[in-house]
């Protein structure tokens, strides 16, 4: 054989590799029948009235490049659904955002937002939610469309963890890890107190 040969060889079995570690192995290998147990993660009541949300925004190299904290609120209306966020980033910007969230046959979802580049596509199933989309960054962020896997993971306490993977020509460039919780109302805080 000859060294070009091998080369070629070794680069391809390289390559292959890589594929099937990124099919089979990795963050956007899951499906949504993975997480068919455990407790059934309902949109119209997880993601319904007030939330807080923490997280994080990881960069290509794997540091934290920015933290945020977000009040939501959801509101449902039979299977259609809006989710309003108000990011506030340790940078000092704001940020709003409102999904609306369509519900359909066998756990499949519709989103949509005006930063969202068509549609986003998902299913629920058990405890888990995948959506993807495509979303187009601010002028300020570049203004470059990325393509998103969002994950969303309802625990057992009601707590959902998020985890968000951002690719550019299939490359990560950023992932995002954020907890969401539903907000107290004041008259269960008194309670709490007695």
């Amino acid at each position: 054989m000859t060294p070009i040969l091998a080369a070629l060889l070794g680069a391809l079995t390289v390559l292959g590799v890589i594929a099937l570690r990124a099919r089979f192995a990795s963050f956007t290998a899951q499906r949504p029948a993975d997480y068919a147990s455990g407790p059934a993660f309902d949109l119209r009541r997880h993601l319904n009235g007030p939330l807080a949300c923490d997280g994080v925004i990881f960069g290509p190299t794997g540091r934290v490049t920015s933290r945020f904290v977000a009040d939501m609120e959801g509101r449902w209306e039979g299977s259609t659904g809006t989710l309003s966020e108000e990011f506030r980033y340790d940078s000092g910007s704001i940020q709003h955002r409102a999904w609306t969230l369509a519900l359909g046959e066998g756990g499949r979802i519709i989103a949509t937002a005006p930063d969202v580049v068509g549609q986003g596509e998902g299913r629920v199933a058990g405890s888990g939610v995948m959506l993807r989309y495509r979303i187009r960054l601010t002028p300020e962020a570049g203004g470059h469309v990325l393509d998103v896997v969002d994950w969303m993971y309802l625990m057992e306490n009601g707590t959902i963890m998020n985890r968000s993977q951002f690719r550019k020509f299939g490359i990560k460039v950023a992932e995002l890890v954020a907890t969401m919780r539903p907000v107290e109302k004041p008259a269960t805080l008194a309670l709490a107190a007695e």
